[in-house]
């Protein structure tokens, strides 16, 4: 059986209040690519509990390649949902 090391994550830990507020709805989880970011500096791994506003600010900051999302989930009444794409249908 393998010894699993906790990563240590900057910003929001796991019982964040961030994570219990109403307007939270997603955890996300990434890399700093980029120095002077907001996030922090290259190699910080973070973690932030953020509203809608905020993970679209995320999705600007990876596009533009000063961050890297390598986990996200929905969150709902403090509960962090596992997000999983609606798979498409072939007919």
């Amino acid at each position: 059986m393998r010894d699993h090391v906790a990563r240590e994550l900057k910003g929001h830990n796991i019982l964040a209040v961030e994570r219990f507020q109403d307007k939270t709805r997603w955890m996300v989880e990434f890399s700093v690519l980029r120095p002077r970011t907001a996030y922090g500096t290259p190699s910080d791994e973070t973690r932030l509990f953020l509203d809608e506003d905020g993970y679209q600010a995320v999705l600007a900051s990876q596009k533009r390649r000063d961050i890297k999302i390598k986990r996200y989930a929905r969150v709902i009444e403090g509960h962090i949902l596992d997000f999983k794409p609606k798979k498409k249908r072939h007919p």
